[in-house]
């Protein structure tokens, strides 16, 4: 996605909806907020139209960023590469165990 900038910009997955027919369609006009930046010199993008979020976006921040409201505007912390276990557990339906990290 082409945000303008000298870094690459992309729609995260895990913030989509389950199912892809909920997505937006290539050449989608909408807006986004930027949901995550750090040294990987890429940003993940949020939609900001609730259409294209998951259904259990609540659910899923405070899972994995329950201090967001408070973050916006201020640097993210960068955690480094999730390791292959933080990746399973993201894509489970219950979210991580809870002696894990945080992925996102």
């Amino acid at each position: 996605m082409d945000i303008g900038l000298s870094v690459g910009g992309f729609v995260d997955v895990m913030l989509l909806p389950e199912q892809s027919d909920g997505w937006p369609t290539e050449g989608t006009v909408s807006d986004f907020e930027i949901w995550w930046a750090d040294s990987r010199r890429q940003i993940r993008l949020k939609p900001s139209d609730s259409r294209y979020l998951r259904n259990d976006f609540t659910d899923f921040v405070g899972r994995f960023r329950p201090n967001w409201p408070s973050e916006v505007g201020r640097p993210v912390r960068d955690p480094g590469p999730p390791t292959i276990d933080e990746m399973r557990a993201a894509l489970r339906s219950d979210g991580p165990p809870a002696n894990s990290r945080e992925v996102w």
